[in-house]
Formats: structure tokens, sequence, C-alpha cells
């Protein structure tokens, strides 16, 4: 990493001297009437009509060719330190760091301007041979608190901002990771943190704005990338194609995310499909698409009476997804595989007026074409004579052509090939179209009209047209959904704390390794797999004697016991607990209750001033999941007063008296500590957990004991043992060590019981002959 950083640091030199040589270059002279060009206008804004459309597949087709500058390494640059004021962060009562490029020169589209983006503190306030003062750059800190963490490397909590000179002092900046709910979309994943950019009141602002957002995708392949999407104040949502380069912040290299703005409000970077926008000439086109180049689209000439620009995306359907929904109908028992989910957008404006070829993906049969395989193979052996193998004169191509032309043709597959279409969101069964079966596993039918979705489905025997388009709307809600985890975890130095955690779980093992290299210990609280879609919120509510005081950033407001699940972000939520009724629970030794999960989605979400709440909490409906807490019990102190009894001596010499009788008649028979330490160092890991149901102990008992004694086994044993003992009564039928001694032999250990008698008994005597 040194001799890269070394390196890294030369390259940087040399590029700072050819963009200063450039920039002393002589301008290119304009004429002043002439109309101004935009430049960058594929970068625009593609504003969309609101942000609460279900899915971004109709928005505006955007030209998002490459652009030509590269965001600079911000160690690579010397920082300059302002006194800049900064607003304190809303939702996280801490500031942002913010660092800001400013610039002399308002006009930030000039050449030159664009050049001394690149230049360092050192370079600023130059004369170039002109005479002129070149512009004046340095990085100016707003404020940096805060973190985000991930599976893989720790991101910058940094936001980067190239403006004009003055726009420092007006704009504010703040953490607004409450509004990540809704800053997703269909299979939008968020992979940063939500970012308000806005101007004070009354400020003018000279536009555009580079904007920097650091980021982290752990799961990007061929079919996803990323986009910044912009809320702007009116709420309506726009994507912009980042230049994203890898750069260096605090010796860690991490991915960054530069956009030119025309305007401001929340920006985030998400993990989306990849779009393909293309235009479609008069004279037709053939075109694979880059994602994936098995899918083919065929414009016949003459398929539009005009050129036309459309816009493609793919969505993968795997088998594990497949299998999942098809376990839930055994009406789904005929599908044997489906393509890729193809989202085409077309003018409305403009008709098919030629057919549409399309080639798609579709795997046959996999158990068909192992049996179809298997029986040739038998066939061939029985019924091929020796001399029906290939002759040898033949040339080796020509026999390898013969043998891979007839296993392909005896691969071709005969199951039933359906087509569905959506338009306006309803699916349907193309019954006019026809599906020719390719090799390798591809189909390919004609289109005459225009549809929004398309997906072709492989059959066993036919099926119901009403059950293939519920197997469509299934597949299109499935692949926007993650099954989740909620884990809850404490330390043990903190028993009134809990986090709570709502994990990916694919990746749960990972997660709860990570927790317990930050402290936390013990067995974690775990629930049932849950559905869970980007951007949907789980509910914390409490029942029994336990409650919320708050979480870490809102101590004293229960309200936003809520959690986010974005399935590349951390969802993380610490809340502080107490008990209901200190007198309560009498029985037992700890306060116990129930912590309630219930699921919003992000249909049930809305605005609320610069919030996001449920929109009829009466429609929670029944909790996703339940989790058991319990809390120790404090210890107190009971004063009372001290009274002076005065006895008779004859009375004291005659108590003695019945208490010696009483004690031959009953000897004592309390388990010592002793004895519980000896038997508790003696005990495995598996035999514990086999005592404890021997015992009769309830689960939340246990949980105590876990919580109390930490992770040492021989300290959980002998808590165990003491709480069964404890709860004893205090005169029993059968004596505490026999009933002990009987559920070590259920446990599987009748040595010890054995040897634990006669530990017992030796203690009597001895406490007989005293």
């Amino acid at each position: 990493m040194d001799k890269l950083n070394t390196v890294i640091t030369k390259l940087d030199e040399e590029i700072l001297k050819l963009c200063a040589e450039e920039a002393s270059a002589p301008l290119e002279t304009r004429d002043p009437k002439a109309p101004k060009q935009p430049e960058d206008n594929n970068n625009h804004l593609s504003s969309h009509d609101a942000l609460e459309s279900d899915s971004g597949h109709k928005q505006d087709v955007e030209d998002r060719d490459d652009q030509s500058h590269t965001m600079p390494s911000p160690d690579s640059e010397q920082t300059s330190h302002s006194s800049v004021d900064c607003n304190n962060a809303k939702e996280t009562g801490k500031e942002l760091v913010v660092k800001i490029q400013v610039s002399e020169n308002e006009n930030c589209n000039s050449p030159e301007s664009q050049t001394n983006f690149l230049e360092t503190e050192n370079d600023t306030n130059r004369v170039n041979d002109k005479g002129k003062e070149k512009t004046n750059i340095g990085w100016i800190t707003v404020g940096l608190t805060g973190e985000q963490e991930d599976s893989h490397s720790d991101v910058p909590d940094t936001c980067f901002i190239r403006a004009p000179m003055g726009v420092a002092e007006v704009l504010r900046c703040e953490v607004a990771d409450t509004l990540s709910c809704l800053m997703v979309t269909a299979s939008e994943e968020l992979v940063s943190r939500v970012i308000r950019v806005k101007v004070q009141d009354g400020a003018d602002v000279h536009f555009p704005v580079i904007v920097i957002v650091p980021f982290c995708a752990r799961y990007r392949g061929s079919y996803r990338d990323v986009a910044v999407k912009i809320v702007d104040g009116e709420r309506r949502a726009s994507y912009v194609t980042p230049v994203t380069t890898e750069g260096m912040y605090g010796g860690q290299r991490s991915s960054f995310a530069e956009v030119r703005v025309y305007s401001l409000g929340l920006f985030a970077v998400v993990s989306c499909l990849k779009r393909e926008n293309y235009t479609v000439p008069t004279k037709g086109l053939s075109l694979k698409l880059p994602m994936d180049p098995r899918i083919c689209l065929n414009y016949l000439p003459g398929s539009f009476t005009a050129p036309v620009i459309a816009q493609t995306m793919i969505q993968p359907v795997d088998a594990v997804l497949l299998a999942a929904v098809k376990s839930r109908s055994d009406a789904y028992h005929s599908v044997v595989s489906t393509s890729p989910l193809l989202y085409l957008t077309h003018p409305s404006s403009q008709p098919l007026r030629r057919p549409l070829t399309l080639t798609l993906p579709c795997p046959p049969n996999p158990k068909k074409k192992r049996h179809t395989r298997g029986q040739r193979e038998e066939q061939d052996h029985q019924t091929r004579p020796v001399s029906a193998s290939p002759p040898l004169d033949q040339p080796a191509s020509h026999r390898r052509r013969v043998l891979v032309a007839s296993v392909k043709s005896k691969e071709m597959s005969n199951d039933l090939l359906i087509v569905l279409g959506s338009r306006d969101k309803q699916w349907g069964v193309l019954d006019e179209v026809t599906v020719r079966n390719q090799q390798n596993g591809l189909v390919s039918f004609e289109l005459t009209e225009n549809f929004d979705r398309l997906l072709v489905v492989r059959l066993l025997s036919p099926l119901q047209p009403c059950r293939i388009t519920s197997l469509a709307k299934e597949l299109e809600e499935s692949v926007c959904c993650h099954a989740a985890t909620v884990v809850l975890q404490r330390r043990q130095d903190e028993p009134h704390a809990v986090l709570v955690a709502a994990l990916p779980s694919r990746d749960l093992g990972w997660e709860l390794s990570k927790l317990r290299a930050q402290g936390f210990s013990g067995l974690p609280e775990t629930s049932a797999e849950i559905s869970m879609c980007e951007g949907d919120q789980l509910l914390l509510r409490f029942s029994g004697n336990i409650t919320s005081t708050g979480t870490q950033n809102d101590q004293h407001d229960v309200s936003h016991e809520r959690i986010t699940f974005h399935s590349q972000q951390k969802n993380h939520l610490l809340v502080y607990l107490t008990e209901v009724d200190p007198f309560g629970n009498y029985s037992s030794p700890h306060y116990k209750g129930t912590a309630m999960f219930y699921k919003v989605t992000r249909s049930q979400l809305g605005w609320r001033g610069d919030r996001p709440v449920p929109m009829d909490t009466k429609l929670l409906g029944e909790p996703v999941c339940k989790l058991s807490l319990t809390l120790p019990k404090k210890v107190r102190t009971i004063n009372r007063p001290i009274t002076a009894r005065v006895k008779l001596w004859e009375e004291t010499v005659s108590g003695h008296q019945c208490l010696r009788r009483s004690s031959l008649a009953h000897p004592p028979d309390s388990l010592s500590d002793s004895l519980l330490l000896w038997l508790s160092g003696e005990l495995s890991e598996e035999e514990v957990a086999l005592l404890v149901l021997s015992l009769r102990l309830r689960r939340s008992a246990a949980q105590l004991v876990k919580l109390r004694a930490g992770d040492s086994l021989s300290t959980q044993a002998f808590h165990v043992l003491a709480m069964w003992r404890r709860g004893l009564p205090a005169a029993t039928h059968q004596p505490k060590a026999s009933q002990l001694a009987h559920c070590l032999a259920k446990s599987g250990r009748p040595d010890l019981a054995r040897e634990l008698l006669l530990r017992q008994a030796a203690t009597t005597r001895q406490g007989l002959l005293k």
C-alpha cells in the first residue's frame, strides 16, 4: 500500500503539471453575442412527476454519455480550513462534514475554472502570462462527524461540494437518514448516506454545483449500476449517472460518485438496474444488450416512421427465487424455468409497424435432459454395432461436427413455452405469439405491440392462464424482497441497553461475528425469517413489565423506535430499557417483557413535513415477530428497626434442646455452595443444556443466567444450580440432593449423580458430628 500511495502521489503531481500547462495555453475566443450552449447537457436532471411512483421503469430516457472529467483524490489536495458557519444536523444532533471547493470565478463552466479544479492550494493566486489572476481554489471544511460501517470496508462519512465563490457561506448540509425509506423505489437499493443540501432563505446560488458522495456497493454484477438520486423541494425524483472513482481518505480507499447538478435537495447513491438507452433508426437495428449478450432485439427496417429512443432493463430470475415461489403453491409444479424479466420502453406515440423479434434465455428442463441423455447412451450402447462408429479415415473436425450436430438436435425440448406481457401493470398471456425453441436454451418470438414487461415461462404441462399471470406477479414482487432476521443482542456491561438489528439472512453469521467483535456477548435472540423489501420499516412496541426510555439518539422520544431495512446498509438501533412496575414479577428474579415488531411497507409510508410516517397506524395488523426480554432486578436494602428482646435463661435452654431433637430427627438437606461449585465444573455445555430441561427451568431464567454469568461455562452451570435451589420450597417431600441426582441421571450422567449422593452424605455426617 505504501508503494501504491507513492505511485499515486507521483501520478497526481504529473496530472497537476499537465493541467497547469493546459491552463496557461491561450483560451479560445467566442462571440459574446452568440448564444451560449450549455455544456454537459447529458447531466441535466430529468425530473419526474412524483417520488411516490411505484417503479422507475417509465422514467424519461436520459442520454447518459460518459463524462470527460474525473474526481481528484481527496488526500491529493492540500486543505485550507476556514471558519464557515455550519448548522447542526436536525436528525442526528451532530454536524455533517462537508468539504466545499470554492472559486472566485462565478462562471464554473469556463475551461479555465474546470482545469483549476485539479490544482492544489499551492497553485492559488498565481498570475499567468497575460497578467490575469487565476482562480483561487481551496477545500473548506464545514464540519464532519458520524460514521458509516459496512461488512467490507469503512466508508468516509464525507460529502464534497465544488461551487462558485460565496456558495459555502449560504449552503446548509445535514444528514437525513430518517428519510432513507422514501429514497428507494422498485428494485433500488441504498448504498450511501442520505444528505440534504439546501440554501439559506433569500440567498442566491450560481449553478452548476458539483456534489461528490461516498458510497459502498457490496453487490454489483453485470445487471446493476449505481446512480445518484436527487429529490428536490417539491419531492420530484431525478437520476443522474455519476462519474465513479476510487479515492483515498484517512489512509483508506473508498468509492465516490460525482455529479453536476442544477438544483439542490436530498442526495443519495442507489444501486439500480442498468438502463440501456438506444436509438432505433428507420433502417432498423439489431442490438445485443451489453448486460446479457444472449438477449437480442431485432428491429426490421420501417419498424417506426421516425427514429425513436428506447430503453431496456433486465431483472434476472435465478433458480433459487423460482424454487421459493413454486414452494408456495402446488399449482406451479409444472413450471420448469423462466426467462429474465425484460423491461422495454418505447414511445407511446410510435406504435410498431413491423414485428419486433426478441431472443431470450429460458433454460430447458435439466432433469429431462439428463434422463434423455442417459436413455440415448443406453440405447446406443445396446443397438449400435461396433462398425457404426464414425470411420477413422474421416477428418477429426468432421467427426466432431457430426457429433455436436446430433447432440444439439436431440437436445431440442418439447416443453410448452408461454409468453407473458404487462401493460399498465396488468399481466396477460400472449396466446397469439408463437415461441420458437432454439439451441443452448434460447427462445425467440415476435411482437407486434408495445409492452412494458415481458417474461417467457417454460412448462411441463398446460397451466391455466390465471395461474401463469399470478406466477408473473409473484416473481415480480419477489425479486425486490429479501429474507431478513431480527436480532436482539446485549453487552455484558450494559444490561439495560439492547441492540436491535434487522440483518439480511444471507449475511447473518458474518454480522453476528462482527457484533461479537464489538463486545456483544451471549446468545442472541433471533427471529424467524421475515420477507422485507428495500425501504420497509419495522415499528418496535413493548408489552409486559418492560418498556423503553428512548434510543441512543433520542433518549426522551420513544416515537422513533423504528428500523428501516436496507440490504446493503447497517440497520441497527440501540434501545434503552426500564421496568414498568418495580414491584412486578415478584415471583421471578428478573423483570419480563416482550418486544413486538410491526411491518410497515413503503406504500404505507407518507411525508409529514420532513419525516416519514405511516399513513394509518390502525392497519398495522399482527406483529411479524415477537422476542422475549428480561431485565435484572435491582438489589434493594430494607432498613428495619432493631428491637431488643429479653429471654429467660430457661426459655433459651429449652429452645436449644428442641432444635437439637429436631436436627436429629430431620438431618440437614441443604446443598452447599461448595458442592454446587464442584458439580458445575464437571458438566459440559451439552450436559448443562440437558440439565436445564430436566430441572424444568423457564427459558427466561436460562437467559438471565447467561446474561449474568457471561461466557464462562462453569459460572453458567453454577448459576443454573443456584437458581434451581433457590426456587425449591423450604420443606420438600424428597431431599434436594436426591432430586438433583435424579435430574443428573436423566441428563446422561449417572456417575455424577452417585458421586453427588456420596458427597452429600459425607457433608451430612460431618454436620451431625458438629
